[in-house]
């Protein structure tokens, strides 16, 4: 699912003036014939957004699933105690890395990775990935564009280099229990 309210960077209770008013920035922003910042895949996204979050009828429909949908997101994993998993948080980093690291290596020219692909490529929601993400971006191992993707950094190479045992070992336990 789409989080409409998070494709136009706006709050889930925004009034329709202030969903109108940042549309039009941001539509300005990645409209296609905007030769310095033109996006046409976001700007696709944004007018989406748009038509369902500025009518009224639509949006109700879209919040019912919307609220559903966020607590979902934020259930934690079944069968967890509930207590801070360090390993686990610790192989997520790695894992963002490595994916980083690999995006870099492979598309040398575009080397940034939006935070969506990586929830996707890692199956978690990135509400349990903004810890990560925010260690990573204070540690300097990986920074934020303008556009808000990550890219991995020359420390965060070095740091995955010395740390990918963890990564590679958790992978065997795992292969082994499957």
């Amino acid at each position: 699912m789409t989080d409409y309210y998070e494709t136009m960077q706006i709050s889930a209770n925004a009034e329709p003036e202030t969903i109108h008013r940042v549309y039009r920035l941001l539509a300005q922003r990645f409209h296609p014939d905007n030769t310095e910042t033109g996006h046409a895949p976001r700007f696709r996204e944004l007018t989406e957004a748009y038509e369902v979050l500025s009518d009224p009828e639509r949006r109700a429909q879209y919040d019912a699933v919307h609220q559903h949908y966020w607590r979902e997101r934020w259930k934690m994993i079944d069968g967890s105690s509930g207590d801070v998993d360090v390993r686990s948080e610790q192989i997520a980093r790695l894992t963002l890395l490595e994916l980083l690291y690999t995006r870099r290596r492979t598309e040398p020219q575009q080397p940034a990775m939006s935070v969506l692909d990586m929830e996707a490529l890692i199956g978690r929601p990135r509400e349990h990935l903004e810890f990560s993400i925010w260690y990573l971006t204070q540690k300097r191992f990986v920074q934020r564009g303008d556009d808000s993707a990550l890219t991995i950094t020359a420390e965060g190479v070095e740091y995955l280099e010395n740390n990918i045992d963890g990564i590679t070992q958790t992978r065997l336990l795992h292969a082994h229990n499957d």
